[in-house]
């Protein structure tokens, strides 16, 4: 078979439905659009969320908590991830990335003190809780805090 025998199914193209054509089409009068009511009415278009009066959801559910705006949000690696690295590498979001211990590099990383590391090194992150910069320095490593940029 070739691309030029190919052929629709019988049936597929279809006349558009002609309505207001006389009560005898089945589709005259009203042209299938009711009596009354504004999806009678040409332009009919209602907001998004409308209930026909009716209260709203969005407006019948109470309003709970709140957002802030300046919430810093952080990628978590724990100490135990930097065995990964070879001993007295440098350690820094790049190298995260590509060990596929964060996804994004432009967004915060704080280093947590879960588990134990075995091997010297210098490790650069946004944050670190108090017992993963002990545990990397008590391995023998070092701990640098990038510097503060808005993200």
């Amino acid at each position: 078979m070739k691309i030029q025998d190919v052929r629709k199914p019988k049936g597929a193209n279809r006349p558009p439905k002609r309505v207001g054509r006389g009560s005898g089409s089945g589709h005259g009068k009203t042209s299938g659009r009711g009596m009354k009511g504004v999806y009678s009415r040409s332009g009919a278009t209602l907001r998004l969320g409308f209930e026909g009066g009716q209260m709203s959801l969005i407006r019948r559910l109470p309003k709970r908590g709140f957002t802030s705006v300046f919430k810093k949000i952080y990628q978590v690696i724990n100490v135990e991830d930097l065995n990964h690295f070879r001993k007295d590498s440098s350690v820094d979001k790049a190298a995260l990335k590509e060990a596929g211990f964060i996804r994004k590099e432009n967004h915060r990383v704080k280093v947590l003190g879960d588990g134990k590391l075995s091997k010297p090194l210098t490790v650069t992150a946004d944050a670190f809780s108090d017992s993963a910069r002990k545990k990397i320095e008590d391995a023998g490593g070092k701990v640098e805090i990038t510097k503060k940029v808005r993200t």
